[in-house]
């Protein structure tokens, strides 16, 4: 009889240890390896974190415009004015001290990664701010540049946003 019942107080002890919704974790996550928020998705529990840049940008929905612009740098000015500048159409990007909207359009057929202030602000771009755009955008969008980074403001002061042709292919 302690054969048999030892054991199977055991498995009944780990059993009562289970919970009925089991947690998954979402990989390395920090220093410490651990997840950072608890959210629930499809009645089962897990730890996850927001969606990170790349994802949040492949979601997005990307504004389709025709223009009678000839060339690409005029077709990236096209594309900056009709950038997004608001969650929703836009992913927000940046650090504490300031946050830029990203966001996808396409103009005749070549789709652009837009860099704008979010709306009612302005942002000073530098020429160093414009080459870390040019070389942040394969880690924020999970695509290649295929052009020059394009700038549209009357100057550095008053920058109304970046646009980079992109090859997402």
């Amino acid at each position: 009889m302690k054969h048999f019942l030892l054991p199977a107080l055991a498995v009944l002890s780990f059993a009562a240890c289970s919970e009925a919704a089991p947690r998954k974790g979402v990989g390395f996550t920090g220093i410490d390896g651990e997840p950072r928020t608890l959210s629930t998705r499809d009645t089962e529990v897990y730890f996850g974190r927001s969606l990170s840049v790349p994802v949040a940008f492949a979601e997005l929905p990307t504004r389709q415009v025709i223009s009678d612009a000839p060339d690409q740098g005029g077709q990236a000015l096209v594309a900056i004015d009709n950038g997004g500048r608001v969650v929703g159409n836009a992913v927000e990007v940046g650090g504490f001290d300031r946050v830029l909207m990203l966001s996808s359009v396409k103009v005749n057929g070549t789709l652009f990664a837009v860099l704008r202030a979010p709306q009612n602000s302005v942002f000073e771009i530098t020429p160093v701010t414009t080459a870390s755009f040019g070389a942040a955008v394969p880690r924020l969008t999970g695509c290649l540049t295929a052009g020059n980074v394009y700038q549209k403001g009357r100057s550095s002061r008053r920058t109304e946003g970046l646009a980079v042709p992109l090859n997402c292919r």
